[in-house]
């Protein structure tokens, strides 16, 4: 293992991942070009993407998240925005800023009724995503500190500057488009991209409605770039997909869609489709909406392959209270119940993401993730889970 991929708080447990091993990033830029793979930044080569699996968390209390620092006079205002204020409650009726972002009829919210149809082929599915568990590392990874997008709010005085386009794929074409979209980013003065080679980055500003995500993000002498991304208006009326090729997911589908966040988890619930990345996924050319892309690969036609962009639940009638699993297992198991996931993108492990805790440090609070987690190591979280009990939905469920 190159210890230099080891960071205090994650281990690595592969140096490359699938992608990186078979397509370049430079190839992939030309491919992309041409169409033969999905088009948008961490859609491309996203290095070692959700392979991270946490190996230690401090000693701190998980009964209650304690009092944060005081943030610095930079992050005052957004101290106190819904999503980057963190309030412990357990009240099941408190709202968070992620039940509604998006329009109230976006798939994110849709519930998926009991008696809705299957896929002809959940089965089959099912028994596929149990053997990638298997493969890859036994488990499934909840994201944090890498690999999974901090978001920070930018309210209506925030400062906005321009954002370049870095070309990290060594394009042979010009991206004029995204960079109109990055011409005026309110980016904080305190705001960080994630740790690990995606470096992913939300910010959002509820005062004009819009959204910009990055993706491959930093901050060189002051002047902010990104190699992918998009900025997103009219959230609140929109669906809650990204115009393609834009946004850094490989389907197209938000980060504040399909990241689960200590707000939800503090409250007890999640009201909202979960975003979840496998390691192998059907080809390029067969994606299911609300997916718009997809960076699927099957060269050798292997059966069973699940597509980007399909949704899937966990059986209704399994009893999550009644299962072995930590707290915050059984409030994802119940969203999966009642949301599902939808698949979003190709990963090194399988893994879903929860909000970075970067939204929260950088404001001097405390990692929420540490006492919501109880101890307990990233990927062991959902350990108990019924996976066998998948249901997948047909192809373009929920399509309007």
């Amino acid at each position: 293992m190159n210890a230099k991929l080891i960071s205090e708080r994650e281990v690595l447990l592969n140096g490359t991942s699938r992608r990186a091993r078979f397509i370049p990033m430079v190839l992939t830029g030309l491919l992309c070009s041409i169409g033969f793979v999905g088009c948008g930044g961490g859609g491309q080569d996203e290095g070692v993407q959700n392979q991270t699996l946490s190996s230690s968390y401090n000693s701190q209390s998980p009964a209650v998240l304690t009092a944060a620092a005081a943030p610095s006079a930079a992050a005052t205002s957004a101290a106190a925005s819904p999503l980057t204020s963190l309030a412990v409650t357990t009240e099941s009726a408190a709202s968070v800023l992620t039940d509604s972002v998006f329009a109230p009829a976006s798939f994110w919210y849709a519930e998926i009724p009991a008696n809705a149809p299957l896929h002809v082929n959940s089965a089959g599915f099912v028994a596929d995503f149990l053997r990638q568990k298997q493969a890859y590392y036994g488990t499934i990874n909840i994201n944090t500190s890498a690999y999974a997008s901090p978001v920070f709010i930018a309210d209506a005085n925030t400062p906005t500057i321009k954002v370049a386009y870095s070309n990290c794929q060594h394009k042979t074409y010009p991206e004029t488009a995204l960079e109109a979209q990055w011409a005026a980013v309110p980016i904080p003065s305190y705001a960080v991209p994630a740790n690990g080679t995606d470096a992913e980055m939300t910010i959002y500003q509820p005062s004009t409605d819009t959204m910009w995500e990055f993706w491959a993000a930093s901050n060189v002498a002051g002047q902010w770039q990104a190699c992918w991304g998009g900025r997103m208006q009219n959230t609140n009326t929109g669906d809650g997909i990204w115009t393609n090729p834009y946004g850094a997911t490989a389907t197209g589908l938000p980060f504040l869609g399909g990241q689960v966040t200590a707000e939800e988890l503090s409250r007890g619930e999640i009201r909202h489709a979960i975003g979840i990345s496998l390691v192998e996924t059907e080809a390029s050319t067969v994606f299911s909406w609300p997916a718009n892309r997809s960076d699927g690969s099957n060269p050798t036609l292997a059966p069973n392959r699940i597509p980007e962009g399909l949704r899937f639940r966990l059986d209704p009638a399994v009893n999550v209270d009644a299962l072995a699993m930590t707290s915050v297992g059984k409030i994802i198991a119940k969203a999966a119940q009642k949301y599902g996931f939808v698949v979003w993108d190709k990963a090194g492990a399988l893994s879903i993401r929860a909000q970075n805790p970067k939204s929260y440090t950088a404001l001097g609070q405390v990692d929420p993730y540490i006492a919501l987690f109880g101890g307990k190591p990233s990927y062991a979280i959902l350990n108990g889970f019924p996976w066998e009990r998948l249901q997948f939905m047909p192809m373009n469920y929920g399509r309007p």
